[in-house]
Order: C-alpha cells, then sequence, then structure tokens
C-alpha cells in the first residue's frame, strides 16, 4: 500500500521516502511544462544529485505507447536496473504513464509520485492506477500497481490556472458525492469560492478529498466492487472526453471544439447525465441534483454536442471498463454517500440523460 503524505516540508519528506526506497538510480520524469514550472522548485534538492531527467511532450494527447516507450528508452540507455527509482513530477498524465512505465520496466521498479496539478493529487496520482491511452480509447492499456510514496504539495497549484484548478475540483465533487462517512464535505465543495481560492483552505479539502478515495481503495483495491464508486461521472464522461479529442482533431469542416478537453470537465460532465440518471432510476433527491448541476454549469459551462452525436458517444460507453455482457454499466446514486454499483439503463434513457445535459 503507498503511504500518502500531506507536505509540510517536500525537501526533507521527499528525501526521506527516497531513503526509504531502495535505488541504486534515481530518474525523474516531467512533461515539458512540469519541466519548466516544477522542476526548478526540486532540483537543488541534495538528494537528487546526479538524477538523470526524462521529458515527454505535454497534455493528454503525449499519453501514449510511444511516450511510454520513449521512458523505457531512456532508462535502459541510463542503465536502470530493476533496482532504480523513478520519481514521476507532474499531473495525471504524468504519474499514470509514468506509474506504467514504472511497473512494466524489468517487471517493475519503484517509483514515487509527486502530483503538480490538483486532478493529479485527489485522483490520478493516488490508488494504484497506471496506464496510457490507446486506439482513441482512455486509459485502455496499463496495471494495478501503487507508488510506494505520493506527496502531496499544494504549492505547486500557484502555477496552474483556472481551467486546471477545475480540472481537478470535479474529482474533489466527485468524492464529496459519494462520501460515506458526511454529506457537509458535498456542501462544502459546491459552496467553495473558485474565483478567490484560499490554498490554506484548499489543502484541507484536498486531504479530506483523498482520504475518501484511500478508503475506498483500501477496501476494494482491484475494483471488484465498491472501488466502482469512484466511477461515478466517468461512463457518461470518459465518452464526452473521447468524442471532444475526436472532434478538436477534425479538419473536415465539422470541428465544433477547437482543442480536447480535460478529464475533470469531462467528468464534471459526466457527473450532470449520471446524477440526472440517478434520478430516474434510485431516487437521488432532485433538490440535490439541480444544486450540483446549478454549480457544474455556472463554472464548467457545457460542451456542444447535438443529437446528431448520440450514436458516437453510445458506441464509446460500450468500451467502458466496467461493461459486462455488452452492458453499459454504471454507478449511480441513490442519495449524498448512498453508493448504487452495477447499474445499467436502457438505450432510451442513456439518450434521455444526454438530452437532459445538452438542454438542462
Amino acid at each position: 500500500m503507498q503511504r500518502v503524505i500531506i507536505s509540510k516540508d517536500l525537501k526533507a519528506e521527499l528525501a526521506a521516502a527516497i531513503a526509504d526506497c531502495e535505488h541504486d538510480r534515481i530518474f525523474v520524469l516531467t512533461d515539458d511544462t512540469t519541466l519548466r514550472l516544477c522542476w526548478p522548485v526540486v532540483k537543488e534538492y541534495e538528494c537528487l544529485n546526479g538524477a538523470e531527467m526524462i521529458t515527454i511532450g505535454a497534455t493528454d494527447v503525449a499519453k501514449t505507447l510511444q511516450s511510454t516507450a520513449h521512458v523505457w528508452e531512456c532508462l535502459q540507455e541510463g542503465g536502470a536496473t530493476r533496482h532504480s527509482l523513478l520519481i514521476n513530477l507532474g499531473g495525471g498524465m504524468i504519474t499514470d504513464l509514468g506509474g506504467f512505465a514504472a511497473s512494466t520496466f524489468k517487471r517493475g521498479i519503484n517509483f514515487i509520485n509527486i502530483p503538480t496539478t490538483l486532478l493529479s493529487m485527489v485522483d490520478a496520482s493516488v490508488g494504484g492506477k497506471t496506464g496510457i491511452n490507446f486506439g482513441g480509447l482512455k486509459n485502455e492499456i496499463g496495471v494495478f500497481n501503487d507508488s510506494k510514496y505520493v506527496i502531496l504539495c499544494t504549492e505547486f497549484l500557484k502555477t496552474l490556472d483556472r481551467e486546471n484548478i477545475l480540472s481537478g475540483y470535479a474529482e474533489m465533487l466527485k468524492h464529496g458525492i459519494i462520501n460515506r462517512d458526511s454529506q457537509s464535505m458535498w456542501a462544502e465543495l459546491i459552496n467553495f469560492d473558485l474565483d478567490n481560492i484560499d490554498l490554506q483552505v484548499l489543502q484541507k479539502m484536498v486531504a479530506e478529498s483523498v482520504a475518501v478515495k484511500e478508503k475506498v481503495v483500501l477496501e476494494d483495491p482491484h475494483e471488484h466492487n465498491i472501488r466502482k464508486a469512484l466511477n461515478l461521472g466517468h461512463t457518461i464522461g470518459h465518452a464526452f472526453e473521447s468524442w471532444a479529442m475526436r472532434m478538436a482533431g477534425q479538419e473536415n469542416g465539422t470541428k465544433r471544439i477547437s482543442k480536447p478537453i480535460l478529464h475533470g470537465y469531462a467528468v464534471a460532465f459526466g457527473i450532470i447525465s449520471e446524477l440526472y440518471l440517478a434520478t430516474r432510476k434510485t431516487g437521488f433527491p432532485s433538490e440535490t441534483m439541480y444544486k450540483t448541476v446549478r454549480f457544474i454549469r455556472e463554472n464548467y459551462g457545457s460542451l456542444p454536442i447535438t443529437c446528431d452525436d448520440y450514436p458516437a458517444l453510445l458506441e464509446l460507453m460500450t468500451h467502458d471498463k466496467k461493461n459486462v455482457a455488452g452492458l453499459i454499466n454504471f454507478t449511480l446514486m441513490g442519495g449524498i454517500g448512498d453508493i448504487r454499483i452495477n447499474q445499467t439503463a436502457t438505450k432510451e434513457e442513456i439518450l434521455e440523460a444526454l438530452d437532459f445535459f445538452r438542454e438542462g
């Protein structure tokens, strides 16, 4: 089980984590953005003396087999052995891809995650899921494998723009909705001032959010049961994300968006549709649904889908890894903290949920 540290002294905590990991060589993985903005924060640390840098392209478009092969090649050329250590310094793309590369190189080397985005702090870096996109589908290839340590330092959030803060915040909102111990977390999240962010308050909220995920993962490390709760918003959300990736890449005059959407935006949009499904199928309170939807619409906007896109979105949903025997599988809610896994919906119900998302 990985150890998650809410950082108060990054230099000392990283040194202790490295000392606790067997290593003959240290490699640090960044993308182009975190090399520029985040590596300078730690590069003078004595514990990183002699570390070799590996850098790949930024954003989810770099979360590919080709980028992974580049990491493997750099490890090989740098003389990495089964006793080497990889430190992933970056957002969710880096911790996902770096974790996968470390887990498969020489059948597995130790790795430490230092997430630098809100999304990676509360989601991607914690819980042992690693992977890459493949064939136009999100996280199609990967393995479950814990990092030795995750060090969460909210100072890195000062480098983020509002869009990336919002992307991570969507996963925090999901954790608030599935939290079985308290409804107050959800209420605090939808009332937090995202226009004037208090980093001290946010750090407390990050710690609470990570605790929700850790508790779920500890119960069900390999997603056979309750861990599916963490997929709230993701069945439809991943379809939105893959659709946006395809649409942004079109050059035939049908392009409606200029770039792919961030993962957290896709999850937020998926939460809208899936909470609507929950009000229809599992009795989720409509007042709570509308409060949550209003918060998402006010902060995240929408996605320019039309009825013509429904067949493509449905087709994308059929690839979700939770599906069984061809049935699209959802995590729905009966209320805040009332988790209903392994729910199905008819094609007509899913189309109705997409109508609700599109028309409100």
